[in-house]
This record gives C-alpha cells, structure tokens and sequence, in this order.
C-alpha cells in the first residue's frame, strides 16, 4: 500500500480509461466471475476494486473529480464497507456533499492494527485548515461554492508572522508549504481558468465539525494574544512528519 496521495485528476483518467475499455458488468452484490490478472481469486467486480483502491489511498473520493468511481461506490457501499472493516477502516459516506473517505475504526475492548498514519500538521498548516474551514461554512451558509484565492490563503497566513521577524524568506517559505500540503491532501481543488483560485473540499465538514472548529478559533484567538501554538493531527495514509513552526 502506497504511503502517500495520488492526484485526484490521475485516478479520475485511470478509472475512466479502464472502466470504459472493461467489457463486465455487474449489479449490486455481484462477484466477478472472470479474473482480471493470471490467478486472479479476488470476487469483486473490477471496478468495485478500483473504488476500493482509492479509498486505501486516499484522501477521498467526491462526486465531481471522480465521477465514475462515485456511482460504483454507492452502488457497492455494503461490501466496500465488509471489505474496510476487515482492515479495521470505516467509510465514510456524506451523500449530501458527495464525498467518501475512510478512517479508523476506534473499538476500546479490541487492541486493533492501525492501518492510516496521522498527518501532523504544523502551526501554520493548522491555521489554514481552520481558515478553509470557516470559507466552507460562511459559503454554506450563501448558497454558494466555497472559493479562495492563494492570496487569500497567504494573506491570512500572513497574520500569523511574527513582529519583527528576522527572517521573513523563511515564514514565506512556510506559508508555500503549508498551501502546497491542503493542495497535496485535497483541501483544496485547482479551478481552471490560470487565476489561482481554489475550491475548499467539503470533506472538510467531516472531518471539522463545528464543535471542533469552535474549539479551533478559540486556541488560535488566545495565540494571538500570546498563547501557545497549537496543532492537530488528520488520519491519513501520510508518513509525514510535524515540520518546524514558524
């Protein structure tokens, strides 16, 4: 199993040519009845794997970037959900913003293997998490798609500096990565038009509820009173590990 994200763009173009050039069909429930590969004993259909591969991967699978996997996951929930639970996940499956994802399964009485590493994220990853989060909930709230500028991003960012800093190159470095890293997790989704703007994933609603995020801009109103630093850690399949705070 990989221990990073693959671009969501990529698994939309592999599904689509494999799906279409596949000639088996199947309904709800049904195993294959041919192998795919020399030895194949796997019993669900080929694109039933597909999903679950990219549910193993991750981040998610949504409605619109990967418009063939989503129906086959619907159609399939019951046996990709048995599937998870042997490896311990549970799926996650908001049909109202259209997007699956996976998580561990918490279970006190059993000592169960962890399968998704948590991705630590630093002060500032943090700290733009949290901004995401509030763009998702002020433009739920309209009626409207929540879209940000990577000025907007780094301008909030920006806030976060500290007086005098020394070495502005350094936080500006920072602030890069910290957009690169909700780029790399699919926080955020590149719109066409060449303008850096950016659609926030409505993942995001599950994995902030509003209690949390209120928690969130508490910690973070009482560090820009001179509190302490805060961070969170996501359950993903990344190996990376807490980078240095600003």
């Amino acid at each position: 199993m990989s221990n990073s994200w693959i671009d969501p763009a990529d698994s939309l173009s592999a599904a689509a040519s494999s799906v279409e050039a596949s000639a088996e069909t199947s309904v709800k429930g049904e195993v294959s009845v041919n192998g795919t590969f020399a030895g194949d004993t796997g019993q669900l259909p080929l694109e039933t794997r597909r999903v679950l591969v990219q549910l193993l991967l991750g981040p998610s699978i949504d409605a619109t970037r990967q418009r063939l996997l989503w129906p086959v996951l619907l159609r399939d929930e019951a046996v990709l959900r048995s599937r998870l639970h042997d490896l311990f996940l549970e799926l996650v499956v908001d049909t109202d913003q259209q997007v699956a994802f996976t998580r561990q399964v918490v279970a006190e009485d059993i000592d169960a293997p962890v399968l998704l590493r948590k991705a630590h994220l630093t002060f500032l990853e943090t700290a733009l998490v949290l901004f995401l989060r509030q763009r998702l909930t002020q433009a739920d709230a309209a009626g409207e798609r929540a879209v940000v500028s990577y000025e907007d991003m780094q301008a909030h960012l920006g806030v976060f500096e500290r007086v005098a800093n020394p070495d502005q190159a350094r936080f500006g470095r920072q602030v890069i990565g910290a957009i690169e890293k909700a780029k790399k997790l699919s926080l955020v989704r590149l719109l066409p038009g060449g303008q850096q703007r950016f659609e926030v994933s409505p993942t995001l609603k599950l994995l902030f509820p509003a209690e949390a995020i209120q928690a969130l801009t508490q910690t973070y109103q009482a560090l820009l009173n001179g509190g302490a630093q805060p961070a969170v850690a996501l359950d993903t399949d990344d190996d990376e590990q807490e980078g240095t705070e600003p």
